[in-house]
C-alpha cells in the first residue's frame, strides 16, 4: 500500500470512530485518494452532489482529520469522475478548507435521449385541460413553460388545489408539450411517494450518488404531492437537486393539494425555493366549468346526452374534474349494462349512488339576503363602497358562501357585490377559509349562516 493510501487510511479510521456506519458507508468509503502535493489533497468522487453533502454536513470532522494525518497546513480538492476508463474530470475546491484553484463548470456524462423513461401520461395535454376562467393564469403560465423551459420567470412552477381538480393533468400536460416542441429535452414525472422509494433503496443499496446523477441530467422535473415529502433525508436530497437543477436554468414544476404556506413538516429553506417562481391554483370547478368538461369529454367520446341531463350532471357533481370523468364513466357502464338509453331517471338512479342529489343552486342575492339579516345591516352596504369593519367582514362571508353553495363563478360573484374583481373576492374566500381554520368564531358564524340557507 502506498503512502498516500496509508495516509488516508487514517483518516477514514478518524471519521469512522465519529460517525454512524451508514453515513461512513454512504459519504466516505466510496472517496479515493488521487495525489497529495504542494500542500493539496485530491480526492477522486463520482458526483457533485457528493461534494456538496460533504461540504456542509461534515466539512469541520473532515478538515480536522485530514489536518491531523496531512498536516495543518493541507488544502483539499475534489476531481469528479466523469469518464470511468480516464478518471478525467473537473477539479472541485473545498469551501471549507481552503484551495488553490477555482471551481470549474460540471459536465456530466448523458444517457441516449431514447433510453429515458419519461413516466408522462400522454393522454393528459393541453388540448384536454379545460382550464375555465379562474384557473386560465395556470394554464397560460404553463404554455409559457413549455415554449422555454427553464428560461421563464416561472421557476419554478408550484401547482396546488385540492384533489381531483387537474393538477397532475396540467403538469403532465406541460411535460408532453415540452417533448413536442422538442424531442430531446429530457423531462421526468415523478410522484413524491416514488421518489421516497427510490431514494431509500439507494441509500440502502450505497447507490445515492448514481441516484443524484440521474436526477441531475433531467432538464423537467415535475414532482407531484410534494407535501408528502416529510423526511430529513428526502428533503436533504431534494434540496440539492432543486438547486442544481435551478442553477442550471432546468425546469421544476410541483404539485400540492395546498399553498407553500400551508404545507407543514418541510423544512423553510426548501419551502423558499418553492415561492421562487409561480405559485398557481387549481380552483375547484365551478358550475359553467364542470358543464364545459362535461361537453369536451362527450364530444371527444362521441357520445350525445340532452342538455338537460348535461346540466344535471354539472349541478350535482360539484367536488373534483374527477368526480365528474368518474360519474360520466359510471353512467355509460350501467346504461350498457341494462341496455337502456340515457334518460333522467337512469341518470338520477346512477349519480344517486354516488353523489349527494343537490336541491338547486342557490343565488347570490339570497346569499346578501341571508348574511345582511345575520349582521343587522343593510344589503346594499355589502354592495356598496363602505369599509367599514363589520360591513367589510359581511362582505367576506358573502364571498365564500357565495363561493360555496352557488354556482357562480368568482368574477359573476363580484359583479353581484358591488363590481368587485375576481381577485378581490378570491382573496375573501381566502381569508374566510384560513379563519375557519383557527378561528371558532369563525366557524360558529359560518354554521349559522350555513343552516339559515338551507332553510
Amino acid at each position: 500500500m502506498s503512502e498516500l493510501n496509508q495516509q488516508w487510511q487514517q483518516c477514514l479510521r478518524i471519521l469512522r470512530d465519529n460517525l454512524t456506519a451508514s453515513a461512513f458507508r454512504i459519504w466516505f468509503a466510496p472517496l479515493e485518494p488521487l495525489s497529495f502535493s504542494n500542500g493539496i489533497l485530491t480526492l477522486q468522487v463520482n458526483s457533485e452532489y457528493v461534494v456538496e453533502y460533504i461540504e456542509e454536513n461534515y466539512i469541520a470532522l473532515l478538515s480536522s482529520a485530514i489536518r491531523r494525518v496531512f498536516g495543518p497546513t493541507t488544502r483539499l480538492e475534489y476531481r469528479l469522475v466523469i469518464d470511468a476508463t480516464s478518471g478525467a474530470g473537473p477539479t472541485l475546491p473545498s469551501q471549507g478548507i481552503a484551495s488553490a484553484k477555482a471551481s470549474a463548470d460540471v459536465a456530466t456524462e448523458r444517457a441516449p435521449r431514447e433510453a429515458f423513461d419519461t413516466q408522462l401520461n400522454e393522454t393528459y395535454t393541453f388540448d384536454t385541460f379545460i382550464a375555465g376562467e379562474p384557473n386560465k393564469l395556470a394554464r397560460v403560465a404553463g404554455l409559457t413553460i413549455a415554449q422555454k423551459p427553464g428560461y421563464n420567470a416561472f421557476n419554478p412552477l408550484f401547482i396546488y388545489g385540492g384533489s381531483g381538480v387537474g393538477k397532475t393533468h396540467l403538469a403532465n400536460a406541460i411535460g408532453n408539450q415540452v417533448l413536442a416542441n422538442d424531442p430531446s429535452k429530457r423531462v421526468l414525472y415523478v410522484s413524491a411517494n416514488t421518489f421516497k422509494l427510490q431514494y431509500m433503496a439507494a441509500t440502502q443499496e450505497n447507490k445515492v450518488p448514481d441516484f443524484l446523477n440521474f436526477y441531475q441530467q433531467v432538464d423537467v422535473l415535475i414532482v407531484d404531492d410534494i407535501q408528502y415529502f416529510t423526511s430529513k433525508g428526502t428533503q436533504d436530497t431534494f434540496f440539492h437537486i432543486f438547486n442544481y437543477l435551478h442553477q442550471s436554468h432546468k425546469q421544476l414544476i410541483l404539485t400540492s393539494d395546498r399553498s407553500p404556506l400551508e404545507i407543514k413538516g418541510i423544512e423553510d429553506r426548501l419551502l423558499t425555493r418553492f415561492k421562487w417562481g409561480l405559485s398557481a391554483e387549481i380552483m375547484r370547478p365551478d358550475y359553467q366549468l364542470r358543464r364545459d368538461i362535461l361537453c369536451s369529454k362527450l364530444h371527444r367520446d362521441g357520445i350525445t346526452l340532452s342538455e338537460d341531463i348535461i346540466d344535471f350532471i354539472a349541478a350535482n357533481v360539484r367536488d373534483s374534474i374527477r368526480d365528474l370523468e368518474g360519474v360520466l364513466a359510471s353512467l355509460l357502464a350501467y346504461s350498457t349494462l341494462v341496455n337502456r338509453d340515457i334518460d333522467m331517471a337512469l341518470t338520477e338512479q346512477v349519480l344517486s349512488r354516488v353523489v349527494e342529489i343537490r336541491p338547486k343552486s342557490l343565488t347570490v342575492k339570497e346569499v346578501i339576503h341571508t348574511v345582511a339579516e345575520f349582521f343587522h345591516i343593510e344589503e346594499e352596504s355589502i354592495c356598496s363602497t363602505a369599509r367599514s369593519r363589520e360591513i367589510m367582514l359581511a362582505r367576506h362571508m358573502v364571498s365564500y358562501l357565495a363561493k360555496e353553495h352557488t354556482d357562480n363563478s368568482l368574477s359573476e360573484i363580484g359583479d353581484a357585490i358591488g363590481g368587485r374583481t375576481h381577485a378581490t373576492v378570491l382573496h375573501s374566500v381566502n381569508l374566510v377559509r384560513d379563519q375557519l381554520d383557527t378561528d371558532p368564531v369563525t366557524r360558529h358564524r359560518v354554521a349559522q349562516m350555513e343552516a339559515a340557507l338551507r332553510h
